[in-house]
């Protein structure tokens, strides 16, 4: 009997203590033996409950019992989750968590003291959800040098822009039902409309292609709350939709870029079709071309089935995990991790004519004319470029409101 510990009785730990009541059975045959959660470890009162008995309020408790093999961590930030993960790798025991902020920012450091203390530390659902992407990044990807990664991977947003491109809802209008329906926090949507999330999850995806930690705050991140209904019906004038994209790049040196945006999207690309809350990554192996990994981002249930299978791989396979799952500590870069390929954007520009902005962007497409400025498709520009051209669209009296990347076809 393999006995565990969930830190955390929120919306993911709830479903993990779920999964692993309905699904006994089916996840003792793949852990080898069956799998009891002694502890759970949170603050407030749960003593009405039948399972009341198994409350705690002190990780004490937690590391003072030998019993316990396996920690799941779903408290969530840093505050209390990183003291606490640290206490528990330090005592040889394994962790397994969904918590995004806490692997983008301390990964490497985590990863190394789970293998210093031959335990496992893993972390499936903090990018995907239910969507496995990072075992079958270190695993059946390894044969491949990853080059690029990109998608979608935050459902709030790509459930905000699906709504505002199927019903022409504003920003506020879609932001609104999404909060109603639990997928945005109501106080504070920022980390999901503000590109911070996504942002995270990216980075962990960089730092394991690249083998040395990338910290969020190197990567260029945008959100989406300057995209209006105007520009999703320009994005469909020029066979595209627009969608918040995390991507990654190995550059032709051997460095590294990154990115979170919304871009428009060609609908001849896989991820052009990724609606409501799903989520999808492409990842480029230098043997297998692309492959797209697709499921639910989020959700009670998605992610903590990807917790408990991290808690069988963690039961079978302990410290072994870490001789493809690793990536070694390194300093934060000096500025952004941006790409300095010029690509096609599409600008919305304020306030000067189209003939004028035609004139400043140079060869393009005009998309939509509006009273007060337009949309403009530009063929080829990189980051100088646009820069110099907004501020040229500015000394005529204008302001550029949005720049969006054009991702380019697929064949």
């Amino acid at each position: 009997m393999a006995k565990i510990a969930i830190l955390g009785f929120g919306t993911v730990g709830s479903g993990v203590y779920e999964v692993l009541q309905h699904n006994a059975a089916s996840v003792a045959r793949r852990a080898g033996e069956p799998v009891e959660v002694k502890y759970i470890l949170d603050v407030r009162d749960f003593s009405s409950r039948p399972d009341g008995h198994l409350f705690v309020k002190n990780i004490d408790v937690i590391l003072a019992d030998p019993e316990v093999k396996v920690v799941v961590e779903t408290i969530g930030g840093t505050r209390f989750a990183y003291p606490y993960v640290k206490q528990v790798l330090a005592s040889g025991r394994s962790v397994c968590t969904s918590n995004k902020e806490m692997v983008a920012t301390y990964g490497a450091e985590l990863l190394a003291l789970a293998k210093s203390h031959g335990c496992a530390f893993l972390f499936e659902a903090s990018v995907g959800g239910g969507t496995p992407i990072i075992t079958p990044m270190h695993q059946c990807l390894a044969a491949n040098v990853i080059t690029e990664v990109e998608g979608i991977v935050n459902g709030t947003t790509n459930f905000m822009l699906t709504k505002m491109a199927r019903e022409n809802m504003s920003f506020d209008q879609a932001l609104k039902i999404a909060q109603q329906l639990g997928y945005a926090e109501t106080k504070d949507p920022g980390d999901d409309v503000d590109g911070r999330d996504a942002c995270r999850k990216i980075a962990i995806l960089a730092s394991l292609v690249c083998g040395h930690h990338i910290y969020p705050q190197n990567i260029p991140t945008r959100g989406i709350r300057d995209i209006t209904v105007a520009d999703v019906q320009a994005a469909g004038k020029l066979n595209c939709v627009i969608k918040l994209i995390a991507w990654m790049k190995l550059l032709p040196g051997g460095e590294v870029a990154a990115g979170v945006e919304p871009c428009l999207v060609p609908r001849s690309n896989q991820l052009a079709g990724v609606d409501d809350v799903f989520n999808a990554v492409k990842v480029r192996g230098d043997m297998l071309g692309d492959v797209v990994f697709y499921g639910k981002g989020a959700g009670k249930l998605p992610t903590a089935s990807a917790v408990v299978a991290d808690v069988v791989d963690a039961l079978k396979r302990g410290a072994r995990v870490h001789d493809t799952l690793f990536w070694q500590p390194a300093a934060p870069a000096e500025g952004m991790l941006t790409d300095p390929a010029p690509a096609a954007y599409y600008v919305r520009v304020e306030g000067a004519a189209p003939a004028v902005v035609q004139a400043i962007y140079g060869e393009g497409q005009l998309v939509a004319e509006q009273y007060d400025g337009c949309a403009y498709r530009v063929a080829r520009a990189d980051g100088p470029a646009l820069e110099a051209a907004a501020g040229k669209i500015q000394a005529v009296g204008g302001s550029v409101r949005l720049v969006l990347r054009l991702l380019p076809e697929e064949e």
